[in-house]
């Protein structure tokens, strides 16, 4: 396996920038945040730089149709929809909301985006799974005469990953340009696909950086053995040098009642980002990621000294999302 499928749709190299009043405030460490939320197309987020490789591979096997799965206000299906819009691919969401959900969720945030790139959206309540429903639409649409393409919650898997492998390598190449060496990579963990890149990334560059996933869902140990899998499977498709299981680093202290659930922390995380250094971070994902960085730094977790990057996996649409936003 290899990256020659990749397509271009991210605005690349993006940003690496140091946050001086957040670390005066915080007094230390020196906290960078790499800018993912600039990638570009369809509001930017992390997600494009996987489907670079995940359409690339779609393109080259004929793909007309692509489909996914997500939340309601996934930020992921958002940005396949804008992705598939750009390069004139059908895309099809299988999303799932939860058990408050009303109409009107239907109509903001994320939701209006993916009507606007053109997607054709499938509804499903909890407990329904979304994969096998998305399987037998796949099925469907075969039967139909058409080619479909699943790609996996998050874009999380070695095709997908290997974006932020070449992430990893663009942070380091940003730092040394700084003059700086980076200590650590602070990132939300979810599906688990952009932690493993990076580490995988870093792992094959040989780099000492730690990556320190903040989970938005389950528990440190799922977490953990998700994001080691994933990344082993990475480092093994690059034929890589087999990666310690200890590297893997994932605190789950962050994660309050579940997915998606405000926390006092992420609202606290939020208001100092955006009044410090007008950085808009989201409810979901990278909220909490920051809450978790500035408990560590609180905490004494790092040096003074060390340099510690905070990935932007960009989310802001899920600001405008009915009571969730209610609750900032």
């Amino acid at each position: 396996m290899s990256l020659d499928r990749r397509i271009s749709l991210a605005l690349l190299p993006t940003p690496l920038q140091l946050l001086p009043r957040l670390t005066k405030l915080l007094d230390g460490p020196n906290i960078l945040v790499k800018r993912d939320d600039l990638t570009g197309l369809g509001m930017g987020g992390n997600k494009l730089r996987k489907l670079e490789f995940l359409l690339g591979d779609a393109l080259a096997q004929g793909a007309d149709t692509i489909l996914t799965v997500g939340a309601l206000q996934s930020n992921h299906a958002r940005q396949t929809a804008a992705a598939c819009a750009k390069v004139g691919l059908d895309c099809e969401l299988i999303l799932r909301h939860g058990k408050h959900h009303q109409v009107e969720h239907e109509q903001i945030g994320n939701m209006l985006l993916n009507q606007l790139f053109g997607a054709k959206i499938h509804l499903l309540a909890l407990p329904a799974e979304r994969e096998p429903v998305m399987a037998e639409r796949a099925e469907q649409l075969k039967v139909e005469g058409r080619i479909p393409y699943c790609i996996p919650v998050g874009g999380s898997g070695v095709i997908g990953n290997f974006g932020y492998v070449l992430c990893a390598e663009e942070m380091i190449q940003q730092a040394s340009e700084m003059g700086q060496e980076l200590d650590a990579i602070v990132v939300a963990t979810g599906s688990g696909g952009t932690h493993a890149g990076l580490l995988a990334g870093l792992h094959l560059i040989g780099s000492k950086t730690r990556v320190i996933g903040i989970a938005v869902e389950g528990t440190r140990e799922e977490q953990e053995a998700l994001v080691y899998q994933q990344a082993s499977e990475v480092v093994s498709a690059l034929r890589g040098r087999k990666m310690a299981r200890t590297k893997v680093e994932v605190l789950d202290a962050y994660v309050g009642p579940g997915y998606g659930k405000p926390t006092p922390e992420m609202v606290e995380a939020l208001h100092l980002a955006a009044s410090t250094e007008a950085l808009v971070l989201d409810p979901v994902y990278t909220g909490k990621a920051m809450a978790g960085l500035i408990d560590l730094c609180r905490m004494g977790a790092f040096d003074t000294e060390d340099r510690v990057a905070f990935l932007h996996t960009g989310g802001a649409p899920g600001l405008f999302a009915g009571a969730l936003g209610r609750q900032i």
